[in-house]
């Protein structure tokens, strides 16, 4: 590569696959590959396995109704073509960094830069709003088990969203996500295969919470609950299959989360075969959970009653039963599911940093990892500073939808990396790799995701295009001032 390349040279260059692949265990810089196929999947599930599923049921009934179900199945497909993609690329990449990692093997540097940006904000802002989920679920539980409640003005936040624009509540903090946050940062600076560990924990205390609710929510099924199967004319367009496909737009960010598993690709013992396993793993699992309890809640609560219902499955076992115990378990699982959610999210926030910053596109505090844990450990407190500042003063409104972008954006490049991957290495003419490869070709399955995400992106509020907007001029701005300069690849010239 000449010394003295040119803008379009500088933007577009790759970094080459043997690059990501190159790992150096004994070096005081690198990671740990500690996790095995079983955590690295329960990392998966954790990721994606959270507020979600005890939220959605409420927003998406009363667009689809019953035909929920199939809003589930529509999700699911979506994020299983992404995961496809996902999958090939880290058999081929098992590098840090997730979708920046497999952008910058094939999209050219100056894309990867903003697919990180669009990651950033993924994971950071991601991690904040369920850490503030987990602060309403731990109030709920506190109250009905012990009958405490935390003083509304500690669990507030000051900046708020209403009808009328932006409030600033003076003297409001929310103080339990602040607190979550933290205990995440002790876990994560302690190593990557103990905070793994516990997630792996967590999770399955989850699953068998939602176990816990499909065999109490069965017990009171009604199939007269599924007629009509299809929501009719409510008078906001969500007739049929026009109300399915509302719901799916909702339901499918309870499927973000998969692309965790890419981003701990340095961590990972035999990386190119448990990667694509644990991605796979991951959707099956979670697809089959979210079914189970979908149809377990239709089954045990007509349609109509859940518009605006406050912790909907806590309240249909409430309604099943009786009584108010099973109500306070499912309680105390939301409290554990959040926190393994915001755990692994800040996990995969702190990995695409150390990732840039490994690549010199940020400043290298970041890559810096402890000899003792062998975890980034001020790359982890920045970015839980950062996670729980946002959590403590910022409405949940907020920061849902730029959640969306960011996956959306990311979800669209990594199914378009495939394609130029595929098409490089034939023009190199490199023998075909065994190993996990997309079906049907290297444009079918790719083409068919990045449509679903188009779709889904149409649906976004033009508030979120406005800060996305500002957010790719910061990161943009960024790139052209440091990280064009002090690119590894641009000293390697």
């Amino acid at each position: 590569m000449p010394v003295n390349q040119t803008l379009v040279q500088k933007l577009t260059r790759t970094k080459p696959v043997s690059h990501h692949q190159e790992s150096a265990p004994t070096s005081s810089n690198s990671l740990h590959r500690s996790i095995g196929l079983f955590p690295l999947t329960m990392i998966g599930v954790g990721a994606t396995i959270g507020t979600g599923i005890f939220f959605t049921m409420v927003e998406a009934v009363p667009k689809a109704g019953p035909s929920v179900v199939l809003s589930f199945l529509i999700a699911a497909i979506t994020a299983g073509l992404t995961a496809l993609c996902y999958a090939e690329l880290s058999f081929r990449i098992p590098a840090s960094g997730s979708s920046y990692s497999f952008a910058y093997a094939t999209v050219g540097e100056f894309l990867a830069f903003i697919m990180a940006a669009c990651l950033l904000l993924e994971y950071g802002l991601a991690a904040s709003a369920t850490a503030i989920g987990w602060s309403d679920y731990l109030n709920n539980f506190l109250n009905n088990a012990f009958g405490w409640h935390i003083a509304d003005a500690l669990r507030s936040p000051l900046i708020v969203s209403t009808p009328k624009g932006i409030e600033i509540h003076s003297g409001n903090i929310n103080l339990p996500p602040m607190l979550l946050v933290t205990l995440c940062c002790i876990l994560l600076v302690r190593g990557a295969k103990e905070s793994a560990t516990t997630n792996a924990i967590m999770v399955l205390i989850k699953l068998a919470i939602l176990i816990f609710f499909v065999v109490i929510a069965f017990s009171g099924f009604d199939i007269n609950n599924f007629h009509p199967f299809f929501s009719p004319d409510n008078g906001a367009h969500y007739t049929g299959m026009a109300g399915v496909t509302a719901a799916a737009a909702t339901v499918f960010f309870s499927f973000i989360g998969l692309d965790t598993v890419a981003t701990a690709g340095e961590e990972v013992r035999d990386p190119k075969r448990n990667v694509p396993i644990g991605i796979l793993a991951a959707l099956g699992i979670v697809t089959l959970f979210y079914m189970l309890v979908a149809v377990a809640a239709m089954g045990a609560q007509p349609a109509y009653k859940f518009a605006g219902q406050e912790a909907g499955l806590a309240v249909i076992l409430q309604n099943v039963t009786g009584q108010t115990w099973p109500a306070l378990v499912l309680s105390a699982g939301a409290v554990i599911s959040v926190f393994s959610v915001t755990l692994v999210t800040i996990y995969g926030q702190t990995r695409i940093l150390y990732a840039i910053s490994k690549d010199g596109l940020i400043s290298p505090s970041f890559n810096k990892v402890s000899a003792r844990t062998g975890s980034p450990v001020r790359n982890t407190l920045i970015v839980c500073a950062v996670v729980g500042l946002v959590a403590g003063f910022v409405d949940a409104t907020f920061l849902w939808d730029m959640v969306s972008m960011g996956t959306l954006t990311a979800f669209i490049v990594v199914s378009l990396a495939v394609p130029v991957m595929r098409r490089r290495a034939m023009q190199a003419g490199e023998p075909a790799v065994a190993g996990f490869r997309v079906p049907f070709g290297p444009y079918v399955v790719p083409g068919l995701s990045i449509g679903a995400c188009l779709y889904l992106m149409f649906g976004l509020s033009m508030t979120t295009y406005t800060i996305f907007v500002i957010w790719m001029s910061a990161a943009i701005v960024t790139y052209l001032l440091y990280g064009m300069r002090h690119s590894r690849l641009n000293k390697a010239g």
